[in-house]
């Protein structure tokens, strides 16, 4: 199954940068201790790594192989949207055209407006052009000015024009054009010449036109008489007339077929998965890097080269007479780094000799023979070392050094030396005090000569200069920094220390006072060139590429790593250095020696202190001598006593190190006085021995490092190694003398760089232990436990430095000693120390390097010793069962990978190099490991299920680590031995888990359904074939075993399908539960599932159609889980929601009814319900819109109303998430990329089976998700994305989604939590960097991925309904088709047009377009209208595309609606093309979609072009009619302008659209067009009351339809208790418009069912029961019980609304404004006008103010508008012209006595009402307010020509009347206003006692001159009633009586109410009410209230209604407060 070669061994060798190994050649001979040869073996070995073939198909997509994840090339598509707004109205191109502009100039134009007489018209300017279009037909164009560049302002087709005529009367000048439909434009030229010529050319045009009709008619005659064939009148196959039509575009169509269309949208195709964004952002943030190798650290390395150094003095030297002078005595550089900010050294020292040739010759002759040690350099030439003569090794002068931690304290320091001579400050005064240079230079030559023969050997310190090296932290070199002067050296300051306390001042060079020696020091750094060759590391091996024999060679530098874990890596080569350093003598005290001061010191590594001993000679030499030497001098301190040494001395230590191994130091006292007497004194005198020390290298084993004193002694006796013991000191016979009483004088250091050699003693004891062990000693029980238990205290530097070593020493521990019970519980524990540490310290890749090559299992040296994969395994679980060490645990789990990939590479050998490979898998691993395995998946799943919150790292980690190694498993072990524990696995988890483990559930299930062989893994396998096949066929057989697709395609998640396809079966399985979840884990499951197919979609293993096609198969369920969701994916908002507008009229409205369009979009969740309503044919409707509080039962809930009952899974962790959560955008979108992935591959048969399998209800729902595709990929314009990417920003860059974060975990399957984090999603899952800006390119590119997305997906849905048309052609030819799978697959279709496609895909979509209208005319021909006028609608959309080649397909696709409804009718006519057309026009005008008027005219033309020139048509009436439906549209077009004009202004565009809607009284259907139309208007702006209106008024004019049709038993009087407009649709006229229409009871349902919805949105609850019986009756009849229980509880709803609404008082319904314009100059015709106005809720007097302003400031600037405050009558010629003038005033409704009585309830008083008060204070005098005597009152009653709610929201004022109230009549009045407040007080349910209080007090408390008391005293005194009529005075003082009742009711009350802290308040009012009614009685002469109240009949009365209200409306009041007024 798998292939053969999958997994391997593989041999890889070591990559090395030297040209030979670094280890010496017999170096494991030679070693001796068990570490070193371990070290040793592990430099010189290979690597061994286990290949598993297609590993690189194991990972993520992102991982595979192919390079072709995103094509190389993609598309730029063009799409509408993007197209510049600018280009919009062209209508240049139009005069460009045919005739182009006949005449131009300025005329003044009259509005257009039929509802204006004549003599009113307002003229205005404008620039008129006379054109001719291209179809020969002329039109009038205007413009604002001459530029016609902007919109056009309006259009007059000449074509529609008869006449043309002179009107003087109008104005000088004017003509009038008269038009077909008895309508007129009036026009005025400014001259009479000028209006001649017009005049003239009109008369001309007409002409020619009325010619044209003739010849036409003619024409149709003669053609057909010719044509005979035509003339028998019998309708021929479309197609084929369509061949004959000598058309080239028609004829192409003629022979277009389905199969043709096929294959040209087969061309081009692109991977859908291509564009998506994750692939595209190839975010490789979650996965790891490959895994290296282990290589040396390389860190910054720089190269530097010493030039020359030249000081002042110069001189021609020895045989050099010619050549330049030089300097005449030799010095000698040592250059080393330092590091200021640390302190310290870091580098080892460079040593160069830059002396000339002849300069070196000083120093020949006298110390060449002094050598001792006889390094001569007549030594032998011909010594090699690693390959590489010494001579080429003599002089290198360029040197690479290396820094782990560069930074620009870090400065390169030379150190100049010469020969010794004597003072510093005496052989420097010549260099600095230069008089006479020739005489000067002969000198210092003369001396220098005598001095280098004698004291050649010594140096001294002479200068020392220095420099920067980086520039900043990154390591930037600083190439042009240069060194510093070069400063004398001071002999007090010599050592390292003093060097770094001057560098440290050396940025201040203020504080040094150096003394400064005159020179040239030319050495520069540069970066190293990488072709750098000849190169030789610090031990002298050669580096690759070398050339023998070359010059130049360059070295290596030491460089001395800072000791910090962080720098620290595994060794991988062979080095082992020891460096020396004397620091200082203190000889000032000594007595032994006479003379010592000039001290030198000789430094020696021996191995005996035996008396003939000899150094060896492994001392690394300076530039000139051998390369290794057997001594090194430090550089002498003349005439210091304690002298400081700053030398360094290099040692090459050997292999193998014993106890006798030491250093020895030398002193000297060295004579400086030169003879200049030429007598020759003994030579011998130039040294004397003054005194030894020396140091054993090794202490317990371990080499010592640290800083030492050490005494001195003054012989060297044999065997004086053994003095060093204190106590042997003592005892000893040896012969020692020491100096100054053996004190510590001497102070030396050292430093080890050796990769051999640890001074870690843990390491070094446990090493030693096991070589003791392997020896054969006997094992001491514990004791290696022991030493275990220590290595956890190795120091972690060296734990690194020695990982690969140490690992494999514990690996051999852990299987040879099993014996002892705890060894591998202790060598595991020790194992996951180190892995820890590693991990903690960031060091975790050297582990997997480790792994993947050290790591080599051996063979357990016991006899039946198991294998370290039993081993671990074992003790794994051993450790995880522990309970006591809960940090052990945790550390194990967290560091799980680590053992299971050991354990993983350890069954792969134990396969491979036992043979076992090739055993059958059951028999490959015995089955006591197979327990194992169980056991330890078994002790891990607690940890992760129960302990995951406690141990979030490690719980996370061990979960993937085991998903890993199980993947693994599947490729070595028994697969269903691995499948049975990944089902034990995920069985641990369960669906009420928190979301951590599903999130750990889900990576687990990634991990392992990402192993390479994952498709066959789910594939079931014939048995019959060998047990291995290659898997280059399995695809072949697989198809075998699938046998016929139709019998067993296994389509849903049964449990058969799950156990044949395991790991498929279980992912989805867990998809379909996550999908019921929350957010997070949706999203990692939709994530999973996706990645996995665009992985398979990638792979290039199987991408061949066939075997795509199977892999599709297998995600066949998939589909089934999407169904299942259905309504998540199609929510309302997604499909353009229809709940508001169900009609067919509301095309702009995706029905996304499942059924019918009755079905409100409800996505049905109960399937059964929804097939068996699907069989009856009738469809329940399922309403949830404001309604669904009120019915509780019974109704479907809509995802986000959430469900009850099971699906509300509780969890003690998350809140209670309702099974439908809402899907984001991108969630939807991924998942139907997997859902398109699956319909594109998958076969043909195997997708028409499963359609015949699924139920009609989830076919629909299959189809309904091809939609939803279309929906969420359309393309939004590149404006839209750059739109939404900043809100994505601030959204995510504001709030970030994500609260968790993830432990940076090493997940090959690229962590998904990487991915949540970034969460790519949200809002179209941009592609773009997330940076906070975005260029133009990112958008540009986003835009080609969106589009391309857009095209691809249009296609994939194109390809599947073009076949599903062909399948189900006999069903959707159901009932004339109009069935509702016709209608789904129709939506798909028109879904296409709505959202806006690509050009290319266009093109793909008129032609399956046209296959559609030629496959079913009969749905589009016959019966309802609704799909033709869908049709029409989206494809005259289409014919104002800013596209050409869209314009023209949309054009012959309309053109060819029209020929095939010509040719369906028997060649009779296109009558229903042709009416839907018009009405399509004028639903785009109605929309002002119709933007691009002279691209729409191009169409027109195109389709005219095709009737001319369609032969087999020319003898029909075709051409004629198409022609005549031509100039019908213009005629519609010229209302355009206005509509654009008034965009703006909802109130005048509906008054517009209401004038069109009059003037189609005769077309039905165009009525309907235009009241839908305002429908939306007022939906947009949220007018429900007139929304509602609007449908009643509809549902009326199909009624009174139906009724005049004799099919419906009453007309539009029906709905005249809804409102007394309806009459408007009694005014139908029968005419040839009647002929096409199809209403039905059907549609007049629909259209009920659409009012009742838009008076429960109004609020109007009262007159839903009116509709409601117009509805019962039909239900009753059809006997559609269902509906019928809907109906009624609707109704019932209904009244308990009213009842609510009643009791709360919270229903406003409007609020009333007067409103008046005047401004000729603004308004036109809408000057002087007035109109109510309903404004909502409410709206107060400025807020309708600051709206008028706003909208008529936008169209006439603000500063032109001004509001008229004041309610009066305005005087027009007042006013400045300059002004537009707008008069606001509030009104209230105007009901007289009798309505009063009839209208009870709040809503009668705001219902049907055409009356309005508003009253206006005035007095004889003039002023606005006077005293009481004198204060009259206006009351103006307004009444509106309509009544309100109307279908528009203002209505003018067509009568006004006025009263004027007297002051006795004003009295009446307020005392009447108060009495009835009173009552309606007092008689209310709940009384509001603080409102009663406060009426009280104004009543009954006020002061003397004010109140109801001064109304008595003014009008009824008796002095004043005389003054009034005795009627009015009667009327006055009845009204006083009602009012004291009042009172005295209002008072009773109260006292019932009160507590008793109100008691003393509540006297008060009753002593004032005593008092007032005193006074009252005596005015009026009469005893006004008895005191035996109660008997009162009116009071009884009302009482009994106070104490009895409960719950009635509070209007039962005594008449409302309203006004018998008199004129």
């Amino acid at each position: 199954m798998f292939p053969m070669e999958d997994i391997s061994i593989s041999v890889v060798s070591r990559q090395r940068r030297t040209v030979q190994s670094t280890v010496p050649e017999d170096a494991e001979k030679r070693a001796q201790s068990l570490f070193v040869k371990e070290c040793i073996k592990t430099y010189s070995t290979d690597w061994h790594v286990i290949n598993y073939k297609y590993e690189d198909f194991s990972g993520d997509f992102r991982m595979l192989p192919c390079k072709s994840l995103r094509p190389e090339k993609i598309p730029n598509h063009v799409f509408e949207i993007d197209e510049d707004c600018e280009k919009d109205e062209d209508s240049s191109s139009l005069c460009s055209q045919k005739g182009g502009v006949i005449k131009q100039g300025w005329l003044h134009k009259a509005n257009v407006n039929s509802t204006i007489t004549v003599t009113m018209k307002v003229f205005k300017r404008r620039y008129f052009y006379l054109t001719q279009l291209p179809d020969g037909s002329y039109i009038l164009n205007s413009y604002k000015d001459e530029k016609n560049s902007k919109e056009s302002k309006g259009c007059i087709y000449l074509d529609a024009c008869i006449d043309v005529v002179q009107c003087p009367k109008m104005r000088r000048h004017a003509f009038e054009l008269k038009m077909l439909d008895k309508y007129s434009h009036y026009l005025a030229a400014e001259t009479e010449q000028e209006m001649e010529e017009w005049l003239i050319t009109l008369k001309k045009i007409i002409q020619i036109n009325t010619d044209s009709l003739v010849q036409e008619k003619k024409d149709t005659v003669e053609t057909t008489q010719d044509d005979e064939t035509s003339s028998q009148g019998k309708a021929e196959n479309i197609m084929a007339s369509l061949e004959r039509s000598m058309h080239p575009e028609l004829m192409k169509y003629g022979r277009e077929t389905e199969q043709l269309n096929k294959l040209s949208r087969g061309d081009g195709r692109q991977n859908l998965f291509s564009f998506d964004s994750e692939v595209q952002r190839l975010d490789f943030s979650g996965i790891e890097p490959d895994i290296k190798p282990f290589e040396e650290k390389c860190n910054k390395r720089f190269l530097v080269n010493c030039h020359d150094l030249t000081f002042n003095i110069l001189g021609q030297v020895g045989d050099n007479a010619k050549g330049p002078p030089t300097n005449v005595e030799p010095f000698f550089i040592s250059l080393a780094l330092f590091d200021v900010k640390n302190n310290c050294k870091i580098s080892a020292d460079f040593h160069v000799d830059l002396n000339p040739p002849c300069v070196r010759e000083m120093l020949w002759g006298t110390s060449t023979q002094l050598a001792s040690d006889g390094n001569a350099k007549s030594s032998s030439p011909k010594s090699f070392i690693h390959g590489i003569a010494e001579s080429q090794l003599c002089y290198i002068k360029q040197g690479i050094f290396s820094v782990t931690n560069p930074h620009p304290e870090i400065f390169l320091v030379a150190r100049i030396e010469k020969v010794l001579q004597g003072n510093i400050a005496h052989c420097a005064e010549p260099y600095i005090k230069n008089s006479d240079p020739a005489k000067t230079a002969q000198k210092v030559h003369r001396t220098a000569k005598q001095v280098c023969s004698r004291l050649g050997q010594y140096r001294m310190p002479f200068a020392w200069a220095a420099r920067p090296i980086f520039k900043d932290i990154q390591g930037s070199l600083d190439l042009d920094g240069r060194f510093s002067p070069l400063y004398k050296q001071d002999s007090s300051k010599l050592s390292n220390e003093d060097i770094l306390k001057l560098l440290s001042e050396y940025k201040k060079p203020e504080k040094t006072k150096l003394q400064i020696i005159p020179g040239q020091l030319n050495i520069t750094v540069e970066c190293v060139p990488v072709d750098l060759s000849n190169c030789i590391t610090s031990s002298y091996v050669p580096l690759k590429p070398f050339e023998k024999n070359c010059q130049n060679i360059t070295v290596e530098v030491e460089e001395f790593v800072p000791e910090m874990t962080k720098y620290c890596y595994p060794f991988t080569i062979y080095k082992n250095h020891l460096y020396v350093y004397p620091l200082q003598l203190k000889y000032d005290s000594q007595k032994t020696f006479a003379k010592a001061r000039n001290i030198a010191v000789c430094v020696e590594f021996r191995d005996s202190d035996e008396s003939d001993a000899s150094a060896l000679k492994c001392v690394y030499g300076k530039p000139a001598g051998s390369v290794f030497t057997a001594n090194a001098y430090a550089v002498v301190s003349h005439h210091n006593q304690n002298p400081e040494f700053y030398d360094e001395i290099k040692i090459e230590l050997p292999i193998h190190l014993h106890q006798k191994h030491h250093l020895l130091f030398t002193f000297y006292h060295v004579s400086c006085e030169i003879n200049t007497k030429g007598t020759t004194k003994k030579q011998d005198t130039v040294e004397t021995p003054v005194g030894f020390a020396w140091v054993p290298l090794l202490k317990d084993g371990r080499i010592i490092t640290f800083e030492q004193q050490l005494p001195v002694s003054a012989n060297l006796p044999p065997g004086y190694l053994n003095l060093n013991e204190a106590e042997l000191r003592r005892q000893s016979n040896v012969d020692i003398k020491w100096v100054d009483g053996a004190k510590p004088l001497l102070k030396i250091k050292s430093h080890l760089e050796s990769t051999i050699y640890t001074q870690d003693l843990h390491v070094h004891k446990f090493f030693h232990h096991c070589q003791l062990i392997q020896s054969g000693s006997k094992e001491v029980p514990g004791e290696i436990i022991k030493y275990l238990k220590c290595l956890h205290a190795m120091e972690i530097q060296v734990m690194i430095q020695f990982l690969p070593v140490i690992l494999m020493q514990l690996f051999r521990v852990l299987t040879n000693m099993t014996h002892e019970d705890d060894v591998p519980i202790n060598c595991t524990m020790v194992l996951l120390h180190i892995v820890s540490k590693c991990h903690e310290e960031g060091l975790d890749s050297y582990l997997r390097s480790f792994i993947k090559y050290s790591f080599r299992p051996e063979k357990p040296s016991a006899p039946h010793a198991q294998l370290i994969h039993e081993t671990l395994a074992t003790t794994m679980i051993a450790i995880l069962k522990q309970s006591a060490d809960f940090l052990a645990i945790n550390k194990l789990l967290k560091y799980s990978w680590f053992f299971f990939e050991i354990i993983a590479k350890s069954m792969a050998t134990y396969l491979l190099e036992e043979n076992k490979i090739k055993l059958p898998r059951g028999q490959r691993f015995p089955e006591s490991y197979h327990h194992v395995l169980h056991s330890l998946l078994l002790a891990i799943i607690p940890h992760v299920t129960i302990r995951y919150a406690e141990i979030p790292d490690a719980s996370r980690n061990v979960n993937y680590s085991l998903a890993s190694f199980l993947k693994r498993c599947l490729t070595l072990m028994d697969r269903g031995f691995v499948f049975n524990l990944i089902n034990d696995y995920i069985s641990g988890f369960s669906p009420k888990d928190p979301k951590v483990l599903a999130e750990y559930k889900f990576e687990f299930l990634q991990t392992i359904c990402s192993h390479e062989h994952y498709i066959p893994l789910n594939l079931p396998m014939a048995f019959a074939k060998p047990k291995l096949q290659r898997v280059q066929d399995f695809f072949s057989f697989a198809v075998d075993c699938l046998t016929s697709v139709d019998s067993n395609l296994e389509y849903s998640l049964s449990d058969e399908y799950c156990k044949h396809h395991f790991l498929v079966g279980l992912l989805l399985r867990e998809t379909s539960i996550a999908l019921q979840d929350n957010y997070e884990i949706r999203y990692i499951a939709i994530a999973v599932i996706k990645n996995l197919l665009i992985k398979h979609a990638f792979d290039t293993r199987y991408q061949h159609k066939n075997q795509q096609a199977k892999i599709a198969q297998l995600y066949l369920p998939f589909v089934g889980l999407l169904l299942e969701n259905i309504q998540r994916l199609a929510g309302r908002d997604t499909l353009y929601s229809c709940a508001a507008m169900p009609n067919s009229a509301s095309r702009d409205e995706f029905a996304c009814g499942f059924t019918s369009p009755t079905n409100r979009g409800s996505l049905s969740t109960d399937k059964d319900a929804a097939y068996g309503s699907f069989q009856n044919g009738h469809h329940g409707i399922k309403r949830e819109d404001s309604r669904g509080s009120l019915i509780p039962e019974g109704a479907t809930g809509f995802p986000d109303q959430g469900s009850t009952g099971e699906n509300n899974r509780q969890s003690s962790t998350r809140s209670s998430v309702s099974q439908y959560n809402r899907l984001d955008q991108y969630e939807i979108r991924s998942l139907l990329m997997c859902y398109l992935y699956i319909v594109k591959m998958i076969s043909e048969d195997t997708l028409l089976t499963y359609w015949n399998k699924v139920s009609p209800q989830e076919l629909i729902n299959i189809l309904i998700l091809l939609e939803v595709c279309l929906f969420h990929f359309r393309y939004m314009g590149k404006r839209n994305i750059a739109r939404v990417h900043d809100a994505w920003l601030s959204k995510h860059f504001g709030v970030d989604r994500k609260s968790q974060t993830m432990p940076a975990l090493r997940n090959r399957s690229g962590v998904m939590q990487a991915r949540l984090q970034h969460l790519s999603s949200l809002e179209s899952s941009f592609t773009l960097n997330h940076s906070s800006t975005t260029t133009e390119a990112d958008i540009f590119h986003q835009a080609l991925l969106e589009g391309n997305t857009a095209t691809e997906v249009t296609l994939t849905v194109l390809d599947t309904i073009s076949f599903f048309t062909q399948c189900f052609k006999s069903q959707l030819l159901n009932n004339d088709g109009h069935n509702p799978l016709m209608k789904k697959v129709f939506d798909i279709h028109l879904a296409f047009l709505k959202n806006g496609q690509s050009e290319v895909s266009l093109k793909h979509v008129f032609a399956s377009l046209r296959a559609f209208i030629s496959k079913f005319p009969s749905a589009f021909f016959k019966g309802r209208v609704n799909m033709c006028a869908a049709f029409c609608y989206e494809v005259l959309k289409c014919c104002t595309s800013k596209i050409s080649s869209t314009r023209n397909e949309a054009s012959a696709l309309l053109y060819l609606l029209m020929r095939n409804n010509f040719e369906y009718t028997k060649r009779k006519t296109f009558l229903r093309t042709h009416l839907q057309i018009i009405i399509a026009v004028s639903q785009l005008i109605a929309d002002v979609a119709l933007s691009g008027g002279s691209r729409f005219q191009e169409s027109l033309f195109i389709i005219n072009n095709f009737a001319n020139s369609d032969r087999p048509m020319k003898a029909t009436a075709f051409p004629t009619e198409v022609k005549d439906l031509t100039k019908r549209i213009r005629t519609v077009l010229m209302a355009t302008a206005q509509m654009k004009e008034h965009e703006k202004d909802p109130e005048m565009l509906i008054d517009l659209q209401y004038s069109l809607a009059k003037s189609y009284a005769s077309t039905p259907e165009l009525r309907k067009t235009w009241l839908d139309s305002m429908a939306k208007i007022h939906v947009k702006n949220g007018d429900f009351s007139e929304v509602a209106m609007c449908y009643v008024h509809v549902a009326a004019l199909v009624a009174e339809f139906l009724h005049r049709k004799k099919l419906f038993p009453n007309g539009c009087s029906a709905f005249k208790k809804i409102t007394p407009n309806i009459d408007e649709e009694g005014a139908m006229k029968e005419d040839a418009g009647m002929m096409d229409v199809h209403y039905s009871e059907e549609v007049l349902l629909e259209l009920l069912e659409q009012c009742v919805d838009g008076l429960w949105k109004a609020e109007r609850y009262e007159v839903i029961s009116e509709i409601s019986k117009l509805i019962i009756p039909i239900y009753e009849k059809r006997r559609e019980f269902e509906k019928l229980t809907q109906v009624y509880r609707t109704l019932h709803g209904a009244y308990t609304k009213i009842l609510e609404v009643m009791h709360t008082k919270k229903r406003l319904l409007g609020t009333f404004f007067r409103v008046a314009f005047y401004g000729q100059s603004f308004f036109e015709e809408e000057d002087g006008k007035e109109y109510i106005y309903k404004e909502p809720k409410l709206t107060g007097l400025s807020e309708i103010s600051l709206r008028l302003v706003k909208l008529y400031g936008e169209k006439f600037g603000t500063e032109n508008v001004k509001i008229i405050q004041d309610s009066d009558k305005v005087n027009a010629k007042e006013l400045d012209p300059k002004y537009a003038h707008i008069q606001v005033t509030h009104v209230k409704p105007y009901f007289d006595d009798k309505e009063l009585t009839e209208r009870k309830t709040e809503f009668e008083r705001n219902h049907n009402i055409n009356k309005f008060v508003f009253e206006a204070p005035y007095t004889l005098s003039g002023k606005k307010q006077g005293c009481i005597e004198e204060q009259c009152k206006r009351r103006t009653i307004l009444t509106t020509s309509n009544s309100f709610p109307y279908v528009k929201k203002r209505i003018s004022i067509n009568y006004e009347q006025q009263i004027n109230l007297k002051p006795i009549d004003v009295a009446t009045d307020e005392i009447k206003d108060k009495t009835a407040e009173l009552q309606k007080l007092c008689s209310s349910a709940d009384v509001d006692m603080i409102q009663l209080q406060l009426k009280l007090q104004g009543c009954v408390s006020v002061q003397v001159n004010a109140g109801p008391m001064a109304y008595a005293r003014t009008f009824l005194n008796d002095s004043q009633a005389s003054k009034y009529p005795p009627k009015k005075v009667n009327e006055l003082k009845d009204m006083f009586r009602k009012f004291v009742q009042a009172c005295s009711i209002a008072l009773e009350l109260n006292e019932r109410l009160i507590k008793e802290d109100q008691t003393e308040y509540h006297e008060g009012l009753k002593s004032n009410f005593r008092e007032m009614v005193k006074e009252l009685s005596d005015i009026i002469h009469e005893q006004i209230l008895q005191e035996d109240t109660m008997h009162s009949p009116w009071m009884s009365d009302t009482l009994h209604v106070f104490c009895a209200i409960s719950g009635t409306s509070s209007d039962r009041g005594y008449g409302s407060p309203r006004y018998a007024a008199e004129i």
